[in-house]
Parts: structure tokens; C-alpha cells; sequence
């Protein structure tokens, strides 16, 4: 089996600490290249993991060096742009989330990826986590039944994080909803089969993050806050199915962190994180536990699939209309909140 050969564009703590070393634990890749703005980062990251070629541009890299795939770690202002030029320059790519800062890009993206017949995927990595690989499983099996509800929790109770951009409304598009809010929103309609959505209503706030206040996650920079610290939305489906959302970076809320999505069929209902099926059998209600799951973490199982697709040669599980999709709920969800009308899709 002849070796992937990856290039990373961005040199951040998403990179470094996810994507190379995971990268590294597949006996089938080779780490060609890295890319970042600041020349240095990407001479610290190419001698820290062995990498023979650092570079100041990503439009150099894909220039010079000769890649089959790419990941794409930089803030999300930068996505689109990344992602096109590297399929373009005839490489598969693995966009982390969200896919980028506007519809119009997340359709370019697509575009880009079929006209250059490449793969192009994003880092949705709850996905490969075992409680949903398993319970798409009971899902698939029809235990679920028709999936009508679902309810999304993405909510830290001081959460909002001191370092990176996570706080730039200009870097990044937004807070909480799309950063940690897209993970479970996407969790919940890759288990619900990807509906197509209908009608969106959102509303955000700014209540916390822009004072000063205890940081569970460092002290963000509360004088520059520019995105929601809390975000709620409703979503209806074209199939008649409903979903709600809370995200957070700060809530005043008991628990520390909560990642959770709650799913509602006609044949049953579940709680993925962690895994809790409901159900009526034999005149009882039951609840489902199970007793085991596989070991490893959604990053690694991620970086694992998407090498493994790109050498069979077959699409990875996340899909460009996939992230085009879910960009258009998210830009809605804005959308609405600033209007204070429901968006129509």
C-alpha cells in the first residue's frame, strides 16, 4: 500500500495537538508539509513532529511540494479559501468546522470539490464517536422508529475560551453556536438522516462574555468580545420532524460542560452522551444501557477514516452537501437572531 502524503495548513493548537499526531499514528500516511501565516509556528510544528518542508503561505506549499491530501486548521474566516485552493491543486481535503463563514462559500467549497473530483470532508469528529456509531446503528435497525424530535445541548457554565479566536466575530463568524453548537447540531442530523431543513428561528445573547469574570477555560479577553456567549434556536424539517438548540460558551447553569443530543422516535427515544436508549416492550418501559463500546476518541477514529477513504477511494462520512446544509441552518440561526423574524429555507 503506497503512503498518503499530507499537507496541514495552519500551525495552531487544532494541528498540532489533533490532526499531526493523529496523523502520525497511521502507518499509511506521510507528512510532507506545513503551512502557516506566521513562518516560525510552522518551523516549530516541522521540527517538533519531523516534517521536512515548512512554509510562510499554503499557496506555496501546494506550489512546491507534492501532496494527496490536505488538512485545513486555520481559523474559519480562512476555510473557504483554503479548502478550494487545495482541491484545486488536486489534493483531498479534511476541513475542520464549521465549513466556512457564509452559504456562498460553503457552496463554493462543494463546487470546488466536484469539478476537481476530490474529496472534501469536514472535522464533524462526534460523529466517529462509539455512542453514535452505535446508536446509528440501533437507528439503522429501526428501534428508533420515525425520528420527529430532537433537542441539542452544546452549554459550558464558564466555558468561553482565553486563547485563539474563538471570541472574533470576524475570525470566526460567531461564538458558541458555531463553534461547539455545530458539533452536537451535526451529530443530531447525521443520526436523523441529514433533513432538509424548512423553517429556522434563532435568538443570541451577550450577557456574560463581555465582562469581566471567572474563566473555567483562561481568561478570555472580555473588553474584545464580539460573539454571542449563548445562542437558542428551533428548527423545523421539510419531513416534519423539529429540532431545538441551546449553546453556550457562559450560562449560569449547574453543570460544568454539557455535550448532549436527545432524539425522539415513534419507536423509541435515546440520549446519546452517554448512551441511553428508552423504549416500551412487553407492556414495561425499558431503558437500554449498554454494558460496553469501543475504545478510541472521535479524533482519532476521524483522521483514521478520512486516511482510509482517500486510499479505497471512497467518499468519507462527512459530505460537501452535508456542510453546505448545516452552513445554512447556522447562517440562519443569525440571521433570524438579528432580524427577530423566522428565516425561511
Amino acid at each position: 500500500m503506497s503512503k498518503l502524503k499530507i499537507g496541514i495548513i495552519g500551525a495552531g493548537g487544532i494541528a498540532t495537538d489533533v490532526h499531526i499526531p493523529n496523523y502520525l499514528k497511521q502507518e499509511s500516511v506521510e507528512i510532507g508539509a506545513i503551512a502557516d501565516v506566521a513562518l516560525v509556528r510552522a518551523q516549530e510544528a516541522a521540527t517538533n513532529f519531523s516534517i521536512p518542508h515548512a512554509f510562510g503561505s499554503y499557496q506555496e506549499m501546494l506550489e512546491n511540494v507534492e501532496l494527496d491530501a490536505v488538512s485545513v486548521c486555520v481559523p474559519n474566516k480562512f476555510h473557504a479559501e483554503a479548502a478550494i485552493a487545495a482541491l484545486e491543486a488536486g489534493c483531498h481535503v479534511l476541513c475542520e468546522k464549521p465549513p466556512a463563514m457564509t452559504v456562498d462559500e460553503a457552496e463554493r467549497m462543494q463546487q470546488a470539490a466536484e469539478k476537481a473530483g476530490k474529496f472534501l470532508t469536514y472535522g464533524f469528529h462526534y460523529r466517529h464517536q462509539s455512542e453514535v456509531t452505535t446508536a446509528k446503528a440501533f437507528i439503522d435497525g429501526g428501534e428508533l422508529g420515525d425520528i420527529y424530535s430532537a433537542r441539542v445541548q452544546a452549554i459550558r457554565r464558564r466555558g468561553i475560551p482565553g486563547w485563539g479566536v474563538f471570541t472574533n466575530k470576524e475570525l470566526q463568524g460567531g461564538g458558541p453556536l458555531i463553534d461547539i453548537g455545530v458539533h452536537m447540531l451535526d451529530t443530531a442530523l447525521y443520526l436523523m438522516d441529514y433533513p432538509e431543513p424548512d423553517v429556522v428561528l434563532g435568538k443570541t445573547h451577550q450577557q456574560i462574555g463581555n465582562k469581566k469574570g471567572v474563566g473555567l477555560l483562561g481568561q478570555w479577553d472580555w473588553e474584545n468580545f464580539t460573539v454571542e456567549d449563548m445562542a437558542v434556536g428551533m428548527i423545523t424539517f421539510k419531513n416534519g420532524a423539529s429540532l431545538v438548540l441551546e449553546a453556550a460558551f457562559a450560562a449560569n447553569v449547574a453543570e460544568r460542560d454539557t455535550m448532549q443530543v436527545s432524539l425522539m422516535g415513534n419507536e423509541g427515544g435515546a440520549d446519546i452522551f452517554p448512551l441511553k436508549i428508552y423504549q416500551e416492550k412487553h407492556d414495561s418501559l425499558i431503558d437500554i444501557t449498554p454494558a460496553y463500546l469501543p475504545e478510541g476518541g472521535g479524533h482519532e477514529r476521524e483522521i483514521k477514516h478520512f486516511v482510509e477513504s482517500c486510499l479505497k477511494n471512497e467518499q468519507p462520512l462527512s459530505t460537501p452537501l452535508q456542510g453546505t446544509i448545516i452552513q445554512k441552518i447556522v447562517n440562519a440561526l443569525y440571521q433570524s437572531a438579528e432580524s427577530g423574524k423566522a428565516v425561511q429555507l
